[in-house]
């Protein structure tokens, strides 16, 4: 089993990541060959860094680039696959056979009281600040950048998260017994 997120910024990923990984399904990112790439150019792994690399490595290798990379990896080991981020990326993880894309949202208001409460490096520390990388996330200029709403739209399965933990928690037991 692939289980791929898609969603804003403060929506829940990770939450969502860790839960499934309780369930024994490995925890990997898109995000992870950028990554390795910007280790490899010598270069920290801030926000910025990881955005623009993102963007080179597709401009380099097509939008599909990091989960292409992403699924040497896994080797048909079952996983979640954390914040995909363009529809080829998508398209990319869905060769598999057993891809399920859920997008999980949550209120523009619910994000940015998450965002101030985790305080991660990188984060912005105004919300109009915050909105204006939402807005450059969101849709992107070419096939380089990402493209959220795009990516959101290709959902087999979509989870609100403006509740509890428990609320989500909830839904995720449905999903995931649902699956069997």
């Amino acid at each position: 089993m692939l289980v791929g997120l898609t969603g804003r910024n403060a929506s829940g990923k990770s939450t969502l990541v860790e839960w499934f990984s309780s369930k024994g399904l490995r925890s990997v990112s898109c995000s992870d060959s950028i990554r390795k790439w910007l280790h490899d150019q010598g270069v920290d792994s801030t926000r910025e860094a990881l955005i623009e690399g993102g963007r080179e490595l597709r401009r380099r290798g097509g939008p599909g680039i990091l989960a292409e990379m992403l699924l040497e990896t896994l080797d048909g080991e079952d996983a979640v696959v954390d914040s995909i981020r363009t529809p080829a990326e998508v398209e990319a993880l869905r060769s598999r056979g057993d891809f399920i894309l859920i997008e999980v949202s949550a209120s523009e208001d619910s994000r940015w009281e998450r965002m101030v409460g985790r305080g991660r490096t990188g984060d912005p520390g105004e919300k109009s600040v915050f909105l204006e990388q939402e807005a450059a996330e969101s849709h992107a200029e070419d096939e380089a950048g990402q493209a959220l709403v795009a990516t959101g739209n290709m959902a087999d399965v979509k989870i609100g998260n403006d509740g509890s933990i428990e609320d989500l928690e909830m839904k995720l037991e449905s999903f995931w017994k649902g699956l069997s």
